[in-house]
């Protein structure tokens, strides 16, 4: 119990110190070795004999250079080719002309709320091949943002929308679904197809409606008048720059590459994330060269791939480094432990109860962090634990989980895209959330009922 109470106690003050804008991997980094000085104390060691120092202060170090050496030659690795991509195709055009051409039926569409609900299925959708939250909010708020207006919806509406379009990590090239599938002892293709999909259609569904109902309500309380601000000329600046048509096609080639050298597909050519991007970078290089014959130019591009990657480690991938230590010392002390055995001695309602404790570890070590990403490479290795303890296939308790990090995110006032998203439209991040904590509710129930139902 004590451990519990020490668990809760330093969470508490880790979260006061993010929520003052302290910066979050340091503060993770000390709480993890604060966890495993208490555990010392306790007679615990902080990493294995084999693996020890042999001098205790050291050991604490150590502990966390085994953390950097697990994670950054495969997660963290995929991670920043997945970003170093993502930068690329930005600069590129070719992202603005993927979203160019999803857009287009859009402006068809006369009321204002249906729009809101097509509009998070087209962002959710544009997700599988740009995977950073913050990047996708930021291409949206730049792109969309200015035609939802024009057509007449209200600002917070869309930001609203725009927020959480990518609240389910979905597909091949997600890190969590990466990490997902490590633990089911799976290819990340079978994970989203097998197991993700039936979940997040309906999510993706609930949502959708959700935002139709929600915005609306919140618009005639707050006395919101949808009358389109936004001009045609907005509209055309917002997709300056986009490349022609046909380098919509190149966001997509990692996961078409993925998906056709899978083994549901084509088992006997095996092709890594990592290689796949890396195909896919060369093949968009080409295209880019033969597109604007400029040798020099289209060289000179590809050195958006190498910022990506160097932006995304001290962004992204340091932050899960910090979270997994902080994780690490959690366990060390016992909390989490404690609570999984309990949920463990009650039986049948074991099972429904450890589903809820995961999840709700999950959603506050993501509103703690303002991080999906980090909240669940932190305490995913408990999953296999938390499972096998109650009897319960992995995958029932993985997929909602693993989805519910991307959710808590769309909640968080202090998530890198709430705070982008809201700061272009013109609102509080806590009014941005207030919008989208309700509509993500209804996606965690949904989550929850969709994995007992189809897992």
């Amino acid at each position: 119990m004590l451990g519990v109470v020490i668990t809760l106690a330093v969470i508490a003050a880790v979260a006061w110190c993010i929520f003052k804008n302290y910066y979050p991997p340091t503060v993770l980094l000390i709480a993890g070795l604060l966890f495993l000085a208490v555990a010392a104390c306790f007679g615990v060691d902080p990493v294995p004999a084999k693996a020890s120092t042999h001098f205790l202060g050291f050991d604490f170090a150590q502990a966390f250079t085994d953390r950097m050496k697990t994670r950054l030659p495969g997660l963290g690795l995929n991670i920043m080719w997945i970003a170093g991509f993502s930068y690329y195709m930005d600069k590129i055009g070719a992202s603005k002309a993927l979203v160019k051409l999803c857009v287009k039926p859009l402006s068809a569409i006369r009321s204002p709320y249906l729009l809101l609900a097509v509009t998070y299925i087209v962002g959710q959708f544009m997700a599988l091949f740009i995977n950073s939250a913050v990047g996708l909010g930021l291409l949206l708020m730049a792109s969309i943002f200015p035609l939802l207006v024009a057509l007449g919806v209200s600002k917070t509406s869309a930001a609203a929308v725009i927020g959480s379009t990518c609240c389910l990590d979905l597909g091949p090239s997600s890190s969590n679904a990466m990490r997902a599938a490590d633990l089911l002892n799976t290819d990340v293709v079978t994970y989203f197809v097998q197991n993700q999909i039936p979940v997040a259609l309906c999510v993706i569904a609930v949502v959708a409606i959700g935002h139709f109902f929600i915005q609306r309500w919140f618009d005639k309380k707050d006395g919101i008048e949808t009358s389109g601000a936004g001009t045609q000329e907005d509209v055309a600046k917002a997709f300056e720059g986009a490349g022609p048509v046909w380098y919509s096609i190149l966001p997509m080639l990692p996961l078409v590459l993925l998906i056709i050298f899978s083994p549901m597909v084509y088992q006997p050519v095996k092709l890594s994330l990592q290689t796949a991007i890396i195909i896919s970078i060369l093949v968009s290089f080409v295209v880019d060269l033969i597109t604007t014959r400029g040798v020099k130019d289209s060289i000179g591009r590809t050195k958006a791939v190498y910022e990506g990657m160097g932006k995304v480690f001290t962004s992204t991938v340091a932050l899960i480094c910090c979270a997994e230590l902080f994780a690490f010392g959690m366990t060390k002390v016992g909390g989490i432990t404690t609570m999984i055995n309990a949920a463990a001695s009650m039986e049948s309602a074991g099972v429904w109860v450890m589903l809820f404790i995961m999840i709700a570890i999950m959603v506050l070590a993501t509103l703690v962090t303002g991080s999906g990403n980090a909240a669940f490479f932190a305490f995913s290795p408990l999953l296999p634990q938390a499972a096998s303890s109650v009897g319960m296939s992995a995958a029932v308790l993985a997929v909602p989980v693993q989805l519910s990090a991307g959710i808590a995110r769309t909640m968080c006032p202090i998530a890198g895209v709430t705070i982008a998203v809201s700061s272009i439209a013109g609102i509080t991040p806590f009014q941005l959330v207030r919008r989208t904590i309700p509509v993500m509710v209804l996606a965690l129930i949904t989550n929850i009922a969709a994995s007992a139902a189809f897992l």
